[in-house]
């Protein structure tokens, strides 16, 4: 499927690109390639008035307020965080009229203020990055998309750590809750 419209008031949503998480190897698109197709795309949105919201993840560098419940990954166990490991990064040029929204599970809306701050502003879609597409892309997707918002997802401007994670998202579940698209093709509709 392809992007068919923006709405006049449409919101880029950028989840988690910060130090720790880009330090990591991404798969299918290295993180560094995601990053820069990030940047043009909040640049443009920034030129056009329109908000972007920068999500980044954090938690107690011992783990303590991580995402309760046992698991048979235990991601966070016993796992201590480096500094700075929560910073959004520096390429991503702060702009004055950003939304900041700070996370502490997978989605962007649950337990923050993302909802209120997009009502606020007249938001009826959101555009869709980051990392990793299955964990905290997808889990705010869903969320988007019972809240009423039309979410688009740019799907090359996401990635995983897992190539096939990132394909069940976009080939299976994007579908059901958007439009997927490029960067290259939100950035048209921008013009």
């Amino acid at each position: 499927m392809a992007v068919t419209t923006l709405d006049p008031k449409t919101a880029l949503v950028v989840i988690d690109l910060q130090n720790g998480i880009l330090a990591a190897p991404g798969a299918p698109y290295p993180t560094s390639d995601v990053l820069a197709r990030n940047v043009r795309l909040a640049d443009a949105f920034r030129t056009r008035d329109l908000p972007v919201v920068l999500v980044n993840v954090t938690f107690a560098r011992d783990g303590a307020d991580a995402l309760p419940g046992r698991t048979d990954d235990g991601s966070m166990a016993g796992r201590e965080l480096p500094e700075g490991w929560d910073v959004l990064s520096a390429e991503l040029a702060t702009g004055p009229r950003d939304i900041h929204v700070t996370k502490r599970n997978w989605s962007a809306f649950y337990g923050t203020d993302l909802d209120l701050q997009l009502r606020r502003r007249g938001v009826t879609q959101i555009v869709l990055t980051g990392i990793a597409t299955s964990i905290g892309v997808e889990s705010t997707a869903r969320q988007a998309h019972e809240h009423g918002y039309h979410v688009t997802l740019a799907t090359d401007a996401m990635t995983d750590m897992d190539a096939e994670a990132h394909a069940n998202s976009v080939e299976r579940i994007f579908p059901r809750l958007g439009e997927t698209g490029s960067a290259e093709d939100v950035l048209a509709l921008l013009k």
